[in-house]
Formats: C-alpha cells, structure tokens, sequence
C-alpha cells in the first residue's frame, strides 16, 4: 500500500494510517481476495496480554479482510467472508478502480458515522515483485496478484 488518503466534503485531508503505510491486497483466479493493512511504526505491547488502551490502538491502526469478488465496469466489489471489524463481516464493500501501470487505486464513499457528512477515501497499491515460487505449482506469487480488468 503507497497511501491511504480520506478526504472529507469540505475537503479536509487526513492518512489515518500515516504517510508510509503498509499493506497487501491479493486478488487470485479463483474468485478470491485479501487485503491488510496497517500504520508504519505501531505500538509494541509492553507484554503478551496488552492492556486495553494498547489493543484500542493497535486495532484503530490496521484493517484486515477477506471474501471473494466480483468485477463490473469500473469497479469491484469485495464479498466479505471475514474481516477485523464484524461489521464489514457479509457485506459488499465496493470500490472503483483505475489501472495506471503498476498501480491501482481504488476509491469509495461512506458516511462518516461521527458527522453524517460523506467522505472520500483513496487507496493506492502498487504492484510487487514476484519473489516466491509456490511450492505445489511452481508459479511465482506477487502481491496485487491479479488486477481487476473490467
């Protein structure tokens, strides 16, 4: 992941997951995705049972899902099987895309829950070397293994 940038309706900006953050999102053959990402430089827990306050912000600085997907003219929508957040768990999150070389982003709009307002978010990957051969095909694996083509 090269950004991630959430842009309110009056155009503030913010990265809530910092300048660098870092992330894979894989899309297979098969009909399957996944996606995590997370803010360069978390919290260390002091210890293996972290105290609320460090599980709050270990939660806030990361995202994790991953279902199937499905490609229309434009956009994907990512069929949620399982995800960090049980809300998201057996919904659609659908997002458009555009395809500029190694890069993809995919963008969207919520409702932000706080203010009621709509906001925009950015995501931009960038494609990955492949630098693994899987052990039963022999196929190198990459990250953004598949790019929607719609």
């Amino acid at each position: 992941m090269k950004s991630h940038v959430v842009t309110t309706a009056r155009g503030e900006r913010s990265n809530p997951y910092g300048e660098n953050p870092t992330g894979y999102l894989s899309y297979s053959a098969d009909g399957r995705m996944q996606v995590i990402g997370a803010a360069k430089g978390r919290i260390v827990p002091a210890g293996s049972t972290p105290p609320d306050d460090e599980r709050v912000a270990l939660y806030d600085t990361m995202f994790a899902y991953a279902g199937t997907y499905s490609v229309e003219a434009g956009k994907v929508i990512h069929h949620v099987d399982i995800s960090w957040n049980e809300v998201w768990t057996d919904t659609d999150q659908t997002r458009l895309f555009e395809v500029n070389g190694n890069t993809l982003t995919l963008t969207t709009r919520f409702a932000d829950p706080a203010s009621g307002t709509e906001v925009h978010y950015a995501v931009v990957w960038e494609k990955v070397a492949p630098t693994l051969k899987s052990i039963s095909t022999g196929t190198s694996s990459s990250h953004v293994d598949r790019v929607p083509k719609g």
